[in-house]
C-alpha cells in the first residue's frame, strides 16, 4: 500500500467517499505524496513520453504555426506566449528556437509557463536559459495581454467527474471503501451532469471536467480581440464511456492500484472545451494530418539529409510515430480556438 493510499483510506473512513475528481487531484497533486509533486514523469525512466520528447519537429512546427497566426492578426505587441503544462520545457525550447527568425516575435513575446510542479519548473528553466520565462500556478494569473497558447497533453491530466445513467436517474461514480480497500461505488441520484447527455439511455457513463472551465475562461478573456490557442491531446469530439486510466512505468494498471505512484489521465472532450470558450473554434483535426499540413514531411526530409546509420533510423521512427495512423497520428487530435473575426491558425480547417 502506498503512503497516499493509507491517507485516502483514513479520509474516506472519516468523511465519506470521494468524487473521482477529488481522488485524481489527490493522486496527482498531494503536496507530499502526489505524482506530479514528487518526480519528473517523462521519458524512458518515467511513466510516459510526449510528442515533444520524441522529435524536435513537433515543437518547431507548432511554434511556427502560432507565429504565423500572430503575424496574420497584426503582430500585437506585447503578447503572452503561453504553454499550459510545459513538462520538461522541450516543446517550448524547440518552439523558441524555431521562431527566432520571425520578425519581431521574440521582442514582442512575454513567455509565460503555467506550471505548479516545482521539479518540472526547474527542468523548464534549464531548457530555456535565454528565454526569460515567467511561471504562474494557474491560467487566472496570466497577464492581461493577447494570448497565443499551446496546450499539449494538458487537459487529459485534469481531474474528471464520472456519472452513470441508471434506471433511477443519474448517479455519480465515487471512490469509497470495500472491505478496507479503495473501491468504486455510486452516489444517490443527482441531476443530469450535462444537457448534451440528457437523452442518453441507462447504462451510459459520461465524464465532465470542471477543472478545465476556469482555464478556458481565463484564455478566452484574453483572446476577445486577438489571440489563438492550440489544444493537442487524446480524446474525441464528444467523449463518452469510462476513460480514466493509470500509467506506471509505461504500463497500464487499475486507477485505484497505486495512488500517487501512477499517472492518471482521461480522454479529452474537445466539444466541451470548445463550447466553454464561446469563441470561434476549428474542426477537430488528427495530429498526423495537422503536422503534415504544417510541413512535417519536408522538415523530416531536410533533417534526414544530415543523418546516417542509427541516427537516421531513430529520426525516421520518430516521424512515423508522430504522424502514422497506427501510432500517435490518429490517437491524438487537435483543435484551435481563436479570437472573433480572425482566421484559424495554419493547418486547421474552420
Amino acid at each position: 500500500m502506498t503512503a497516499l493510499a493509507a491517507l485516502l483510506r483514513q479520509r474516506i473512513a472519516a468523511t465519506g467517499p470521494l468524487t473521482v475528481a477529488d481522488y485524481v487531484a489527490e493522486c496527482l497533486w498531494h503536496p507530499t505524496h502526489g505524482y506530479y509533486s514528487t518526480r519528473d514523469p517523462l521519458g524512458a525512466a518515467g511513466d510516459f513520453t510526449t510528442a515533444p520528447e520524441i522529435s524536435q519537429m513537433f515543437g518547431e512546427l507548432v511554434g511556427l504555426c502560432l507565429a504565423q497566426a500572430w503575424l496574420e492578426q497584426g503582430a500585437p505587441a506585447p503578447f503572452a506566449l503561453v504553454e499550459l503544462g510545459p513538462g520538461r520545457g522541450t516543446l517550448m525550447a524547440d518552439l523558441w528556437r524555431a521562431t527566432a527568425r520571425v520578425p519581431g516575435f521574440h521582442a514582442a513575446a512575454r513567455l509565460v509557463l503555467v506550471e505548479s510542479s516545482r521539479p518540472l519548473r526547474a527542468l523548464q528553466a534549464q531548457a530555456l536559459p535565454t528565454a526569460a520565462p515567467k511561471w504562474v500556478d494557474s491560467a487566472d494569473d496570466l497577464p492581461d495581454l493577447p494570448v497565443f497558447a499551446i496546450a499539449n497533453e494538458f487537459f487529459d491530466a485534469l481531474p474528471i467527474r464520472q456519472y452513470l445513467c441508471t434506471p433511477e436517474g443519474w448517479r455519480e461514480r465515487m471512490v469509497g471503501l470495500q472491505d478496507g480497500a479503495l473501491s468504486f461505488g455510486l452516489s444517490p441520484p443527482v441531476p443530469c451532469p450535462d444537457p448534451r447527455f440528457a437523452a442518453d439511455p441507462p447504462g451510459t457513463l459520461v465524464e465532465t471536467c470542471p477543472a478545465a472551465l476556469p482555464v478556458l475562461r481565463a484564455l478566452a478573456t484574453r483572446m476577445q480581440r486577438r489571440g489563438a490557442a492550440i489544444v493537442i491531446d487524446y480524446g474525441g469530439w464528444r467523449s463518452q464511456g469510462d476513460t480514466l486510466q493509470a500509467l506506471r512505468a509505461h504500463r497500464m494498471e487499475p486507477p485505484l492500484a497505486s495512488p500517487g505512484q501512477a499517472d492518471l489521465t482521461a480522454h479529452v472532450d474537445f466539444e466541451a472545451l470548445a463550447l466553454a470558450t464561446r469563441l470561434p473554434h476549428t474542426r477537430l483535426t488528427l495530429q498526423g494530418d495537422l503536422l503534415r499540413a504544417l510541413g512535417i514531411d519536408a522538415r523530416a526530409d531536410r533533417l534526414a539529409a544530415g543523418l546516417a546509420g542509427s541516427a537516421l533510423q531513430s529520426h525516421r521512427a520518430a516521424w512515423h510515430r508522430l504522424t502514422h495512423a497506427s501510432e500517435m497520428g490518429s490517437l491524438f487530435k487537435a483543435v484551435a480556438i481563436h479570437a472573433p473575426g480572425t482566421l484559424p491558425p495554419p493547418g486547421f480547417a474552420p
